[in-house]
């Protein structure tokens, strides 16, 4: 009688066939985030704006940042057991730009600013880790306006109303209207290098605050304020 023994082979390799001429019976088993690992949509296709997605609601859909790989978990006879690993983009040298960013002195001012976390709480600051990851850009290239800008945007996917955005240039820009056609203009070439994929799921900004829980802005949690 065949043992079911666990199967150690890469996903990335296909099943073989069995040695009596039958095909293997695949059996679909979705788990838990797999490891990080770059990845990069071939054919990437604008979203539609459409409503803002709440982050209490749960996401059905693979964020854009993400994507999902099978591995053999198990063979069991000619019965293969398959189970659904998340591959996301987010790697240790994003993480490593945000915390850098997070020592300049113009956006220390900027969070002690926000004291109600109206504009960067720990979900919102999570999605910049992720626009980093998908923006292709080497780590030296982030700059301090790659912050307020994957934040801005962070807040025009997440949020209904207008204020928060309008925060975020009155703290850079005060009064001065000048400067905003170029800022806009950055936004536009910024989502443009991450092939217009600005969807981030709960799941992965949980991931990312994972990846260092004792990260100091994590705290930055707004329903906690009074």
């Amino acid at each position: 009688m065949a043992s079911c023994q666990p199967c150690s082979q890469s996903e990335d390799q296909s099943p073989q066939p069995s040695s009596s001429g039958y095909p293997l019976e695949a059996v679909v088993d979705e788990e838990s985030p797999g490891p990080s690992a770059p990845w990069v949509d071939p054919c990437p296709v604008p979203q539609s704006p459409g409503r803002k997605r709440r982050r209490d609601e749960s996401d059905e859909e693979t964020a854009s940042g993400t994507e999902d790989i099978w591995v053999v978990e198990t063979l069991c006879g000619l019965k293969m057991k398959l189970k659904r690993q998340r591959v996301s983009s987010v790697l240790p040298e994003h993480h490593e730009v945000f915390n850098r960013l997070l020592e300049d002195p113009v956006i220390r001012r900027f969070l002690a600013w926000d004291k109600n976390f109206r504009v960067s709480d720990k979900y919102l600051l999570s999605m910049v880790i992720a626009y980093f990851s998908r923006a292709g850009l080497f780590s030296w290239q982030h700059q301090r306006i790659h912050f307020f800008i994957a934040l801005y945007l962070a807040n025009d996917m997440e949020e209904d109303n207008q204020a928060p955005k309008q925060a975020i240039f009155s703290f850079l820009y005060g009064k001065n209207r000048s400067q905003r056609p170029l800022f806009h203009k950055l936004r536009f070439q910024f989502i443009r290098s991450m092939g217009w994929k600005t969807r981030v799921s709960r799941e992965e900004c949980e991931e990312i605050q994972a990846f260092d829980p004792e990260l100091w802005v994590w705290g930055r949690n707004r329903t906690l304020v009074p």
